[in-house]
């Protein structure tokens, strides 16, 4: 059954599992793969509000950025709340995020208008607390960082840009932004990303139909056509981390209402690219009820 508005896929290496979020049907899946990268087995967890990213926690569980803040959801598929920047608004929910190499879960948020300047890009510290990291966006999305984790890289499906930062990993402090890739076709926008181990920038181009490969600069190196308009995101899984998996919506608004692609909301793969992953990364931090 195709996903209303698929996000996020994520590689979690330990468990050979490929992760992602069903955001308007408030739903994380995980796929464990076999040594072919074939499904061997699909569990999902449904929560009770829209969810935007997964990640691995270490230790077990998964940590959620999800309706207005972070869940915690445990290997029972117990839930329980975390931080809650955005506690008691109906206008807002979470969206995209990704884990750092010290463990930090950074994720954004939106208005479900998309106003524009309405979203915030947080960041679940290790003893759970949230940082409010930059506001002012509209369409907080995809998040990744180069191989040496120098820069960071966010995606602002409002602005239609990906903007690029010197990262302090240590303080977690983004200095110099600027905007490497602005769409300016009608209708288009960057969305969720990923990093390969070459430096190379995967992005979902919503609208489009197409991933794009650029390089740190933003100079397009790459374009693959894909046979729907909304891919959502991307990421690099199995055993090789050689596989691209591509997770799309149904339709602009993200529902199943009015016709649609027949494949659009799948999880679609590309076979026999010449470019490696790497594995998403795990939240070190504090997953106790607050």
């Amino acid at each position: 059954m195709p996903g209303q508005l698929s996000e996020g896929p994520r590689w979690h290496e330990e468990r050979s599992e490929l992760l992602w979020v069903d955001i308007i049907g408030s739903k994380f899946h995980r796929a464990s793969l076999g040594p072919e990268d074939e499904l061997i087995e699909l569990a999902t967890v449904v929560i009770d509000r829209h969810v935007g990213a997964v990640a691995p926690v270490h230790g077990g569980g998964y940590v959620l950025a999800a309706g207005t803040g972070f869940l915690f959801v445990d290997e029972t598929g117990h839930v329980h709340d975390l931080a809650q920047p955005v506690s008691g608004r109906t206008d807002i929910r979470m969206n995209d995020g990704a884990c750092d190499l010290l463990g930090r879960f950074w994720a954004g948020s939106m208005a479900y208008d998309e106003s524009p300047g309405m979203g915030t890009l947080y960041r679940l510290e290790l003893d759970g607390t949230c940082a409010v990291v930059m506001d002012g966006l509209t369409i907080s999305n995809g998040i990744g960082w180069s191989p040496d984790w120098s820069i960071m890289f966010l995606a602002d499906s409002g602005s239609k840009s990906i903007e690029a930062f010197d990262f302090d990993l240590e303080s977690g402090e983004l200095t110099n932004p600027r905007t490497i890739v602005h769409l300016e076709e009608p209708g288009i926008a960057p969305d969720g990303l990923t990093v390969d181990d070459e430096g190379g920038i995967w992005v979902a181009i919503w609208g489009a139909g197409v991933i794009n490969r650029y390089d740190a600069d933003g100079t397009l190196l790459l374009t693959i056509q894909l046979p729907v308009d909304y891919p959502t995101s991307c990421a690099f899984a199995g055993r090789d981390l050689k596989t691209l998996f591509v997770t799309t919506a149904r339709s602009q608004s993200g529902d199943a209402s009015g016709d649609c692609q027949p494949d659009a909301g799948r999880v679609f793969r590309i076979d026999g690219l010449p470019f490696r992953g790497v594995p998403c990364l795990p939240y070190r931090g504090n997953v106790n009820t607050r």
